[in-house]
């Protein structure tokens, strides 16, 4: 009889201490401030002198964020750290350290959990975030990825949703429409080919926050209000409004949606604008900036290293966000929202 495959082994063959261990042991040597860290009952932290803190969490659970028919191991780190850091970005923080806390299912591969690990750990450590703390707990259903992320800012520079003025610039960075055409390719069965980390998967998968942007709209006082695009540009730019107590007027026109998402979009009888303004985790910034800010909007793009910053629209006293085209002036489709279906 031919030889059975052997078994891989699981987080449950592990055990919780082992698979701490695993994770004290990819760590770097602690910083300074970092009075205690990985493997005590909590960890103690050195407060940054005349500086805020910003903290931040997001959860990332199996079959709602993501799907690991089709999201690699290490992406799945990736992500969860990713939807922290654009936090942080989008109130102008430079990050300092996060916790993570997993719920495995008994039978998740040890080389997975590995993975996840590594890719968190791996985007932390280009954004200078250091891993403090957290927890591990045996799931019974889906995969659970939780992370908290604390940042800091000086008092007068934090950036929030709220200070939109009318005749306020709305700027977006980069490019909108990766992810979601990103997404759609994985839900159709298609895969990344050889230059991964610049296919429209790879936006989807490991998506970059715009963290380095973030601090110079801080540093330089160009935003009067900022928020990231997590749940889509359509949902940000109704949040700002809101918050703001003003209303937006968009140039469809204007929407810098990235080249192969429009053309995916076409191909499947799809509208790339609505695609592009509704689809969530492109992790841009769209931020509102006054006409007399134009210079310091300059002096963010040579900090930004040629990240592409676009008006796409205004500012307006009148409430309520509409979409310019083709003449007409149209609602905005809405953006993502848990329990809204």
């Amino acid at each position: 009889m031919p030889e059975s495959a052997p078994t891989a082994i699981t987080v449950g063959d592990t055990g919780e201490h082992a698979l701490i261990a695993r994770i004290r042991d990819r760590l770097p040597p602690a910083p300074s401030w970092l009075l205690v860290g990985v493997g005590d009952d909590a960890a103690v932290i050195r407060p940054e002198r005349n500086r805020l803190d910003v903290v931040t969490t997001d959860i990332a659970i199996e079959h709602v964020h993501f799907d690991r028919r089709f999201v690699r191991a290490d992406a799945v780190g990736h992500r969860a750290v990713a939807a922290n850091l654009s936090d942080l970005a989008a109130m102008g923080a430079s990050p300092r350290y996060l916790t993570l806390s997993l719920g495995l299912p008994r039978d998740l591969p040890l080389a997975d959990f590995d993975a996840i690990v590594d890719g968190a750990l791996a985007l932390a450590s280009r954004h200078k975030a250091v891993l403090v703390g957290g927890n591990i707990s045996r799931s019974p259903g889906p995969l659970v990825v939780d992370i908290s992320a604390v940042g800091t800012v000086k008092p007068r520079k934090l950036l929030t949703r709220s200070g939109a003025r009318p005749d306020d610039a709305v700027v977006l960075s980069g490019t909108i429409g990766s992810a979601r055409a990103g997404l759609q390719q994985c839900q159709a069965g298609l895969q990344a080919g050889p230059l991964q980390a610049e296919s429209l998967i790879g936006r989807f998968s490991h998506p970059e926050p715009r963290v380095r942007l973030g601090q110079a709209l801080a540093r330089l006082g160009a935003a009067s209000a900022c928020m990231d695009l997590s749940d889509g540009l359509a949902d940000a730019l109704s949040q700002l409004a809101l918050a703001g107590g003003v209303g937006m007027e968009i140039d469809a026109d204007a929407l810098p949606i990235e080249g192969d998402a429009r053309q995916w979009f076409e191909r499947s009888g799809v509208d790339p604008i609505t695609e592009a303004l509704a689809g969530g985790e492109d992790y841009e910034l769209v931020f509102t900036m006054s006409p007399r800010h134009q210079g310091r909007l300059r002096a963010v793009t040579r900090v930004a290293h040629g990240l592409t910053l676009t008006r796409i629209g205004v500012v307006t006293k009148e409430p309520g966000v509409t979409l310019r085209r083709n003449g007409r002036r149209d609602a905005l489709p809405a953006g993502f929202e848990h329990f809204a279906n």
